[in-house]
């Protein structure tokens, strides 16, 4: 029976590659859809990804029977802005999330509006999901409960936020026991961990026992801090255990979508808030036992807006139009080409004042599979590490620049009292994002290539930044 259900899936799923959908092949239950979401999780970091000094075996299963996505980003290096993304398979300028703090607006539709129309039965749980604006602030408060801005307790039939494991597990069991028999769900499970603060001391390994990504200083603190991060990442890996050893309880895993992402990079060093690899880059997981070939590995450029047109695709509901992702189903059963450029963008952070570049940064990125460009449009403001200033580590290496004990190459990349303006590197040669090749005469063609199609999305996106390309003579 098993066999013959599994084949009947991948029936219905041969008209995706015809332009169909489930809508059009309605003799199974379209699959129930579980969103699992990390927080400040960059892509290395995992046993999965061939990270060797972290255990994290569920999550490993869980990518030896689905298809792990090497090359997936985020539209932003910040948790509002790439929900907001995530959420509603549009970039970030697109649906006006750029400030922290914002709200969606009622106007933008999110996916799991258009699974409910459809008939799931959808819910958003655990962590805050970050898109019904902030409540830290008093007359913020009042502007969202004046006009109404607090939209999503009418987008789901399920919504409760919390962030304590077990009541995230509780919230999880909850959902499952209230859906409607017979009814397909969604729901999106939200975890802290591995935000700041580190504190999962019984899940560290041991800090002189792990690798250091090769662009960062080798000091006893930066290896103690690391180690609490792969920490939580081992902690949050038990969690997710619980959720897919559920679903094989209750009878759900042959038919239900298990999708693992990271809503945005690590706050490490050069990873959230900034446009490198690590601000960027994030684990991406998929499995379905009849929808997805079992051990794959895709290099494809995958962007944050893809989730929605994925999950709208494998519900068998019709992708509305101003959904610009790409659906991956087509990745399910083999070669997939993905998007030919990732865009990105970086906007103000939390709710502080301009302090900083942590609390307020400009900037735009676009790139392939060889090179990167990075447009830094307040680049005279200095890199200053998102949601750590205040730890020990940095404390060391703050100290160390003063007194000129820091290694040159560290310190440039860390130091330096302004940014350039663009950066571009060759992510082959230099995946780490050390060796700026910005105004090379070698890479000049290439340099202008990547600014004209900046260019031409921030144009098309109603972009407020200055343009890149500035013209070669000021009109009278």
């Amino acid at each position: 029976m098993k066999i013959l259900k599994n084949a009947a899936i991948v029936l219905s799923l041969a008209g995706f590659f015809a332009g169909g959908t489930f809508a059009q092949k309605k003799k199974v239950q379209p699959p129930n859809i579980v969103l699992i979401v990390s927080d400040d999780h960059s892509a290395p970091f995992l046993g999965s990804y061939g990270y060797p000094e972290i255990k994290t075996p569920n999550i490993d299963k869980l990518a030896k029977e689905g298809i792990l996505y090497r090359r997936a980003y985020t539209t932003a290096p910040q948790c509002v802005l790439s929900r907001a993304a995530i959420m509603t398979g549009r970039n970030t300028l697109d649906v006006q999330m750029t400030r922290f703090s914002a709200p969606l607006d009622r106007s933008v539709t999110a996916y799991p509006e258009l699974l409910r129309k459809s008939g799931y039965h959808t819910g958003i749980l655990g962590r805050n999901f970050h898109l019904d604006g902030n409540r830290r602030v008093p007359e913020t408060v009042d502007i969202l409960e004046k006009y109404g801005l607090e939209t999503f307790k009418n987008r789901v039939d399920y919504l409760k936020v919390t962030g304590n494991r077990d009541s995230i597990f509780q919230q999880y069991s909850e959902f499952l026991d209230q859906a409607p028999k017979g009814k397909p769900f969604f729901v999106q499970v939200g975890y802290s961990d591995p935000h700041r603060i580190f504190n999962a001391k019984d899940f560290e390994p041991n800090p002189q026992h792990i690798s250091l990504p090769k662009h960062w200083p080798d000091t006893k603190q930066v290896r103690e801090d690391f180690a609490a991060y792969l920490g939580e990442i081992q902690r949050l890996d038990s969690d997710v255990g619980r959720v897919l050893d559920d679903l094989g309880k209750r009878g759900l895993a042959e038919n239900t979508l298990v999708i693992f992402i990271g809503d945005n990079g690590g706050a490490l060093l050069r990873g959230k808030g900034t446009l490198y690899n690590l601000g960027l880059n994030v684990p991406l997981i998929i499995r379905h036992p009849g929808l997805i070939k079992p051990g794959q590995t895709s290099d494809a450029l995958v962007s944050g807006i893809d989730i929605a047109p994925t999950l709208l695709n494998v519900a068998g509901v019709v992708i509305p139009k101003e959904i610009t992702g790409k659906s991956l189903v087509p990745s399910f059963q083999g070669a997939y080409a993905g998007h030919d450029y990732i865009y990105a963008v970086r906007g103000a952070h939390g709710q502080a004042l301009p302090y900083n570049s942590a609390d307020f940064d400009l900037g735009r990125t676009v790139f392939n599979k060889k090179y990167k460009l990075i447009y830094n449009a307040i680049w005279q403001i200095p890199y200053y590490p998102v949601d750590f200033a205040t730890q020990p580590f940095w404390l060391d290496l703050k100290q160390k620049h003063a007194e000129g004990k820091l290694e040159e190459k560290y310190d440039k990349l860390l130091f330096a009292e302004r940014r350039p303006m663009f950066e571009i590197y060759d992510e082959q040669k230099d995946p780490d994002e050390i060796n700026n090749l910005a105004g090379k005469p070698e890479i000049r063609e290439t340099e202008h290539h990547l600014k004209a199609l900046l260019q031409e999305w921030m144009i098309l996106n109603r972009d407020y930044l200055p343009l890149p390309i500035e013209p070669t003579q000021v009109a009278p």
